[in-house]
């Protein structure tokens, strides 16, 4: 994909002789000429099964830019992008004490530059007056 422009459009053949269609997509690489790229049989790398890299799929990665065709068939891209936003969501808290009422609280990041750490109350009042 690296040395085709990026515009494309979708065209539909019918075979005469089966009456199928066949999904294409038409790509002009030079004056008056045109490449044809059909539907693509990949093999996701985590779980191994066959996948199809659709000529809508194939025209969406050449329309922003992507080189590379995917590696994960969609369900494990899914379950990928899950275990990544859950990941991101699970937050080490550290126990502190509150500067301000000296209450033990946890807060998920690690105190740093023997700055104040205050519980929520506190922080919403000292946000508040400064």
């Amino acid at each position: 994909f690296r040395h085709l422009p990026r515009s494309c459009c979708n065209v539909l053949l019918a075979a005469p002789e089966s009456g199928s269609v066949q999904s294409q997509t038409a790509l002009g690489v030079g004056p008056g000429a045109g490449a044809m790229f059909d539907d693509k049989r990949l093999v996701c790398r985590d779980c191994g099964l066959t996948f199809l890299f659709t000529v809508g799929e194939q025209g969406y990665y050449l329309d922003k830019g992507l080189l590379n065709e995917p590696q994960r068939c969609p369900d494990c891209r899914a379950a990928r992008r899950r275990s990544r936003s859950a990941h991101s969501l699970l937050r080490e808290l550290t126990p502190v004490t509150c500067a301000g009422c000296g209450a033990a609280t946890a807060v998920p990041f690690v105190p740093r530059q023997n700055r104040p750490v205050y519980c929520t109350d506190c922080f919403d009042r000292v946000r508040v007056a400064g």
